[in-house]
């Protein structure tokens, strides 16, 4: 503000270049157009509407808005000047966005300075940069904002020593309200942006929860239950469980890498997938086979899944499963035992033909299963430790007699009393399979 209030000063002490205007006339059309600017949103008609009132207050025969653009490139960042709105050049001819450095050229010395500069003669002024054949001489003044030049407010004229100090303290000012209105409308895009966003991922999230289970399979002589705990943002969690037969059930529990729609979109992906190897019929280390054989010729590089995939039967009381990178499955026992079954292969679709292994599990009467996501071991307290392994086992071993379900509920209690959130750093699932 205060640097404007000596722009004003300058307009006021100087003399004015139009004879039909007044300097009072030119301080109430800057004025009028700072009001008028303030009151929108539309970058392209302020840009205009300040072009057209400019040659009202000063001279010129060709002019541009330029704003800097980062472009990619090798090394450090580069930029070039993309023209806003320009008037007097023949596009036909003239070069009306120059492809410039920083600080080559009048515009690009300016960026680079953010100093404004006048030349009376640009055919003596070894900055210049010929992209206007007409052109005599140029007054260019750079459009900051937060201290960062972001653009350049340019003038050109066919007539030698056409600009002054005064004409130049009119471009800055309204060089400094461009700078306003063109963060105010940044700001209400990445708003808007923003709120668009949280749309998309709640539809996400309700799509993602409309794809789990809507409820624990009853199934003869165990308890069965799955959670998964909430967190801030779209899960790349996924259990699931299919009926088979009366006496089997297929049941997979698995993590994508990353979080967000990306990983929500592997998970239904993979829900695909494995759903149609249960039908048909395939063991889990086939359907694993062929899953990861499609992940990979799918998938970009980085992307994979952990999972565990196995069939549980209730005739025979066992569990024969596929590990495919997955955190291993902990396993407690009635006497208070309890170990984590160390068994399993690479994540799916992290190369093609991985060959999975087949594993066995025999589970007798009072003992649990958990099936588990990294987010429930990993989570982190306000010091920076992790829940680990070991208090996660004795969590389940304090609430084996309790039904799975409300099992569940009590590893969430220990969670929250040990992070002091309601939330995981990351995403995190529990199925709990007890034998009766």
């Amino acid at each position: 503000m205060k640097k404007e209030q000596q722009i004003v000063e300058r307009i006021h002490t100087s003399s004015s270049p139009d004879p039909k205007l007044s300097v009072v006339d030119k301080l109430r059309m800057l004025l009028d157009i700072t009001k008028t600017i303030s009151q929108s949103l539309d970058l392209e008609e302020v840009l205009k509407l300040v072009m057209d009132t400019l040659g009202s207050l000063v001279r010129f025969d060709a002019a541009g808005i330029y704003l800097l653009e980062a472009v990619s490139g090798e090394g450090e960042e580069q930029y070039i000047f993309k023209s806003k709105v320009i008037r007097g050049y023949r596009i036909s001819f003239d070069l009306v966005e120059p492809r410039l450095k920083l600080g080559e050229g009048f515009i690009g010395h300016v960026a680079q300075t953010g100093e404004p500069l006048i030349s009376a003669d640009v055919s003596a002024d070894k900055r210049y940069f010929p992209a206007r054949k007409r052109t005599k001489s140029e007054m260019v003044a750079p459009i900051v904002s937060n201290d960062r030049v972001i653009g350049v407010f340019d003038l050109e004229s066919d007539h030698l020593n056409a600009y002054e100090e005064d004409d130049l303290a009119i471009l800055q000012l309204l060089s400094s309200q461009v700078a306003i209105i063109i963060e105010k409308v940044r700001l209400h895009e990445q708003l808007v942006e923003k709120k668009r966003l949280q749309a998309q991922l709640e539809i996400a999230r309700e799509v993602q929860l409309e794809l789990l289970p809507d409820k624990d399979p009853d199934f003869p002589d165990f308890d069965i239950s799955a959670y998964i705990f909430p967190t801030e943002e779209v899960s790349g969690d996924y259990y699931d469980w299919v009926r088979i037969f009366d006496d089997q059930v297929a049941i997979i529990v698995a993590d994508a890498v990353g979080k967000g729609i990306p990983a929500a979109l592997l998970m239904a992906f993979l829900r695909a997938s494995l759903r149609a190897g249960v039908q048909i019929g395939y063991a889990p280390q086939v359907a694993f086979l062929k899953v990861g054989n499609l992940l990979w010729d799918s998938v970009e590089d980085h992307q994979f899944i952990t999972a565990i995939y196995g069939i549980l039967d209730s005739t025979n009381r066992t569990f024969v499963y596929s590990n495919a990178g997955h955190n291993p499955p902990l396993l407690t026992k009635g006497n208070g035992e309890y170990r984590y079954v160390e068994y399993g292969d690479l994540p799916l679709g992290m190369f093609r033909d991985t060959r999975y292994h087949q594993h066995f599990i025999r589970l007798e009467q009072g003992d649990v299963l958990v099936l588990y996501t990294d987010g429930i071991i990993e989570t982190e307290n306000e010091a920076g430790e992790q829940y680990g392994k070991e208090r996660f086992a004795q969590s389940i071993l304090a609430s084996a007699d309790l039904p799975a379900r409300e099992m569940i509920n009590f590893v969430r209690e220990g969670l929250t009393e040990f992070t002091k959130t309601d939330f995981l750093d990351d995403d995190g699932t529990l199925f709990i399979i007890k034998a009766k």
